[in-house]
């Protein structure tokens, strides 16, 4: 597997914790691992959280890439990584936490047992999404073509909130028949979507948002349950006519192998819960469709447990088998 690396070098001063005994953290880089390649929506989010937290700490944190499985590949590293406070896991918790307990029947990793929660960052929504050349401008539009369709019909996801959303979707809006694709990466999906071999791709917002800009895409429903700021015009799921969809909301978040010492999580909670109230990055997960949702290490472990109970449902109402 090919391991991309970037390094975020900035220039704060040391941050200082205290413990059994003074002591500073971080006095090295830092490797925070994204679950998801390079160029995807989740790799510009762990590259933005990691750039500006580096600024804070003071010291370089490289992104070290490790997609595959949904995200279980990058997770499960960051389960076995030395607990010092020196490897990190900034990812979709609730997909690749959550939704995965539900979505595979057997993890390697423990979600509750082999992690630390530090805090949230962000939540966003997953939408639907065509070819910009598609002649579907709405959700109805491309329902009737998919129904007329039928099992030729085929769409692509590459993470697990896309799988639940599409089929929600297909639950909802009474499509039978449809072929699911599944990837690594959304570069592929984007270039099948291109060439006809897919009618749909279900896709985080972050990564929609900069494919419509360039001109590539047209989104046609966000899964949140009201329309993004960012993009006034896109309708929510249940707006564009899918019956009992609710609210399918997506939350970044950080977490450290289980062990790491409690002054280095502090630490880290209290660095990344800088980033978050900053106005910078309000303002960039704001153009992106997405927005901030600070935290603590406390409110995380509730809302993981929360959640693993609540995308348990999510996965039967959609029908999904787990993998």
């Amino acid at each position: 597997m090919k391991v991309t690396r970037r390094t975020f070098v900035a220039g704060a001063t040391l941050a200082t914790i205290s413990g059994a005994r003074a002591q500073t953290y971080p006095d090295r880089q830092i490797t925070a691992i994204c679950n998801f390649p390079a160029g995807t929506g989740g790799d510009t989010f762990v590259r933005y959280f990691g750039g500006e937290f580096s600024k804070i700490i003071g010291k370089p944190v490289i992104v070290d890439n490790r997609g595959g499985a949904l995200g279980n590949i990058g997770t499960e590293a960051a389960a076995k990584a030395k607990p010092d406070g020196y490897t990190i896991l900034i990812a979709p918790g609730s997909s690749t936490m959550a939704a995965a307990v539900s979505t595979f029947k057997k993890l390697p990793f423990d979600p509750i047992k082999d992690f630390i929660p530090i805090t949230t960052l962000s939540k966003l929504a997953f939408v639907i999404v065509v070819d910009a050349k598609s002649p579907h401008k709405t959700l109805a539009e491309l329902t009737a073509f998919l129904k007329a369709k039928g099992d030729k019909a085929t769409y692509g996801q590459a993470a697990n909130t896309g799988l639940v959303m599409a089929a929600l979707y297909k639950r909802g809006a009474g499509l039978t028949g449809l072929q699911m694709a599944q990837y690594r990466d959304m570069q592929t999906p984007l270039n099948d979507l291109y060439a006809g071999q897919l009618d749909f791709l279900a896709a985080d917002f972050p990564w929609a948002t900069e494919q419509a800009k360039a001109g590539k895409i047209r989104i046609l429903a966000t899964s949140s349950d009201t329309r993004s700021p960012s993009a006034p015009d896109v309708p929510t799921m249940v707006e564009a006519g899918v019956r009992d969809f609710g609210s399918l909301t997506p939350w970044w978040s950080v977490f450290a192998p289980a062990g790491t010492p409690k002054p280095v999580t502090d630490a880290l909670e209290t660095a990344f819960n800088k980033v978050t109230a900053s106005e910078d990055t309000k303002k960039w997960l704001g153009a992106l469709g997405s927005e901030v949702f600070p935290g603590n290490s406390k409110m995380l472990a509730e809302l993981l447990e929360k959640e693993i109970k609540n995308w348990a449902v999510y996965v039967k109402l959609a029908g999904i088998e787990p993998q």
